[in-house]
């Protein structure tokens, strides 16, 4: 029984035509789209790690006014207002250049999906087109053996 079972059905799919290579060209598209897309998550991951340590090290920087010591009690006050302001200065340059990586992200995210949407449809009609002629053939060929 069961090797009838299996029989029938290695029979049932043999009697299918099935093309491969749409699968083949459907995981290369797919995985050349994920190597796009990682490229940019790295590039962004990469530029923002360059931000953040851009803005500690000014930040580090800008702090040695403050520890510094002072002659008079106000000179505290003063260097903290200035520090106070210059990284509110530096905090907003960093967060701009943030931005920048964000919109560079989604700029090249949304061109990358196009094409894959577009190389997708390409596979899928392609492989639509070739399973419908194959389908057609072997109805042909059954039709006219009988």
């Amino acid at each position: 029984m069961t090797n009838d079972m299996t029989k029938m059905m290695q029979e049932m799919m043999a009697s299918f035509p099935m093309d491969t290579n749409a699968m083949t060209d459907a995981f290369k598209t797919s995985a050349a789209l994920g190597e796009k897309m990682s490229k940019v998550a790295l590039e962004a991951a990469s530029k923002s790690t360059e931000i953040s340590a851009k803005l500690t090290t000014d930040t580090l920087s800008k702090m040695g006014e403050i520890t510094k010591i002072k002659d008079e009690p106000a000179d505290y006050s003063k260097a903290v207002t200035d520090f106070a302001s210059a990284q509110a200065e530096l905090v907003a340059e960093h967060m701009a250049a943030f931005a920048e990586v964000a919109k560079k992200v989604q700029m090249e995210t949304v061109e990358l999906m196009l094409a894959a949407g577009k190389d997708f449809s390409e596979d899928a009609t392609a492989a639509v087109k070739k399973a419908t002629n194959e389908v057609t053939t072997a109805a042909k060929k059954a039709a006219t053996a009988k």
